[in-house]
């Protein structure tokens, strides 16, 4: 009978306790449509992207020019290539050169006209005591008589505007003052003073004859 009646008395207990739990359970529903709302409306944090970049002009730009540099172009100058010489031209430039170098040769070898006897006492007749002198033949005499037939025809005063004086025709003719100081007028002095420059430039009168003939001066 006591058994019968405690068990009895344990019947409202559990009853309470189970809608209790029912109760609270249903507070904590996520089914719920106000926890359901409260979840969807909850914020998400999301890292927003970082704002871009902005440029702002200050002042005044209305004349802002934005075109490129104009610029040129300079054509190089064309290069000049000298001509090379054909054959032909070398060979007549070298044949031209051959002439001339025969002509001054052939012109030095070839002696002068026989002189004629000189005059006792005239400046021919000095000069050919000065070269015989000298140990100059014959030979060299007739080349230097046709060397100053040439140049000043013998005469003590001959005169050239260059400068040129006298017999051998010394440029300037003040030069013929180391022969002596009577050079402007003593044949002698004027002809010792040439055969002195002839000896020393050309070796002999014929040396110098050959180059007044290929060049027209000694």
């Amino acid at each position: 009978m006591n058994t019968f009646v405690r068990k009895r008395a344990a019947v409202p207990v559990l009853s309470f306790f189970a809608v209790s739990g029912i109760v609270v359970g249903s507070l904590f529903n996520p089914l719920q449509p106000d926890v359901a709302q409260a979840a969807v409306s909850a914020p998400v944090l999301v890292k927003a992207p970082a704002a871009p970049q902005e440029y702002t002009a200050h002042g005044t730009y209305a004349a802002f020019d934005v075109s490129r540099d104009a610029y040129g172009v300079t054509l190089p100058k064309p290069k000049v290539v000298e001509k090379l010489k054909t054959e032909t031209e070398t060979t007549d430039a070298d044949a031209d050169t051959t002439t001339d170098e025969t002509a001054s040769v052939s012109a030095s070898n070839t002696l002068a006209a026989t002189a004629a006897t000189p005059d006792p006492g005239s400046a021919q007749a000095i000069a050919q005591e000065m070269v015989a002198a000298r140990g100059w033949g014959t030979d060299q005499y007739n080349c230097l008589v046709s060397l100053w037939n040439k140049e000043s025809g013998w005469r003590v005063n001959a005169y050239n505007p260059s400068g040129a004086y006298g017999i051998p025709q010394a440029l300037p003719g003040s030069k013929m003052a180391t022969a002596g100081a009577d050079w402007q007028t003593n044949p002698a002095t004027q002809i010792t003073w040439g055969l002195n420059y002839i000896s020393g430039v050309y070796g002999t009168p014929c040396g110098a004859w050959g180059h007044s003939v290929a060049n027209n001066w000694y």
